[in-house]
């Protein structure tokens, strides 16, 4: 039997303390906050979308941040796995659309009780509101923690503190701190699947508008950084949404501003949008031209529009020329708007950076430094896409991680 001591009572580190404790461990699970699982508890405002049951190709297909390190991880627990296993921990699920699988309780809390009770049965030592200041290392060997009074002996650490994100669940960063000591290099931190900052000052008259179907391009210059079809929001500070989300996590070591385009119907072709245009102009020709558009466009959107599009709009729609009608169609189809940066972390739903993977074994999550040391989950630079993505990479490498102790 080992002693095995897991840094981080969060979704990582309640299924690796799992595993390593079916394996017949002395299992202690250290956690500096007052109760386990904080950030997993408003986990898909708080529904928790545990994973979503695609397959491995599909899975590795949403990772962001070094998908191949994962191959291993996933092929051993992949989505249908970790349905599995909370089903038989006692949580009953349901998939919903875009396969995403949810408690059938639709409560996050129902999770964390069910890995607690787990834990209980399995008899994992759980100690809360205790921080760990380090790791005690002796010839590149783990040998336990220390704590802010103690050190605690162990064979074997595992570190699941997770990212930056959503600080006001107790999250610090410990973790980069605790392998940068170890002598590991830390991929620098930023937000990831977080809304964006606008520059432009109409953007606040538009708070609060929600557009389904269209695109969204993101350009540094004239590269193309991402092109998206989804929905999106307008709020007070920029855009949100889950269009948004998606297309912050490729926007790693940009440099500010960038511009951005929305399509506001992508179905149609610029040849097909003219059409429209003509048919409309035709049906509303003695209209002036700011109440012509209401067939086209939310009300919220017309008065911007009408403005970006220089046109006057108290002018009749039949004295539109043919090149301010291009101007229009080509604001319908690429509405430019300026990204000035991206909101914080506590806005963050995840944390890009973190341990440099290439220190790592993927086979085993062990480090490649530092004996009998493992790192899971977020701590790790990878992240994925909405979609319960970023929880089964939690769950698949908490679970090689616990299996690997048992054959270390």
């Amino acid at each position: 039997m080992k002693k095995v001591i897991i840094i981080g009572g969060g979704a990582a580190g309640m299924v690796a303390a799992i595993m390593v404790a079916r394996n017949g461990h002395d299992v202690t699970l250290l956690e500096q906050n007052e109760k386990l699982g904080k950030k997993l508890y408003i986990t898909g405002k708080g529904r928790c979308n545990l994973t979503n049951v695609v397959d491995v190709e599909t899975l590795i297909k949403q990772v962001v941040s070094n998908p191949k390190f994962l191959y291993s991880s996933f092929y051993t627990f992949d989505s249908e796995s970790a349905v599995r296993f909370f089903n038989e921990i006692g949580l009953e699920t349901k998939v919903e659309r875009g396969n995403r699988v949810f408690p059938e309780s639709d409560k996050s809390s129902d999770v964390i009780k069910v890995l607690e009770e787990a834990m209980k049965d399995l008899k994992v030592h759980i100690r809360l509101r205790t921080k760990v200041t380090g790791l005690a290392i002796e010839n590149a060997c783990v040998k336990g923690v220390y704590l802010e009074d103690i050190r605690m002996d162990a064979d074997d650490v595992i570190v699941a503190t997770g990212g930056i994100s959503y600080q006001m669940t107790g999250a610090t960063g410990d973790g980069y701190l605790f392998a940068k000591d170890a002598g590991h290099k830390i991929i620098k931190q930023e937000q990831g699947l977080v809304p964006l900052n606008t520059e432009e000052e109409w953007v606040k008259d538009l708070q609060g508008l929600s557009l389904k179907n269209v695109e969204l391009v993101l350009k540094a210059k004239d590269k193309i950084l991402y092109r998206g079809f989804g929905e999106m929001l307008f709020t007070h500070f920029g855009i949100s949404g889950p269009l948004v989300l998606t297309g912050s996590s490729y926007l790693k070591d940009t440099h500010y501003p960038i511009q951005g385009f929305i399509d506001l119907k992508p179905k149609l072709s610029i040849e097909q949008m003219d059409l429209r245009l003509l048919k409309d102009f035709e049906l509303y020709n003695r209209k002036n031209f700011e109440n012509a558009l209401a067939d086209l466009l939310p009300k919220k959107l017309i008065p911007i529009v009408v403005q970006l599009s220089c046109i006057d709009p108290s002018k009749k729609v039949d004295q539109i020329t043919k090149t301010e009608r291009l101007k229009l169609l080509e604001t319908l189809k690429a509405l430019p708007i300026t990204i000035i940066g991206k909101r914080g972390y506590n806005e963050a739903i995840i944390t890009q950076g973190g341990v440099d993977v290439k220190e790592i074994n993927p086979n085993t999550l062990e480090s490649k430094l530092i004996d009998h040391l493992y790192f899971i989950g977020e701590v790790l630079d990878l992240d994925a896409l909405t979609g319960g993505f970023n929880l089964q990479i939690a769950f698949s490498t908490a679970y090689l991680a616990g299996i690997s102790i048992e054959k270390s």
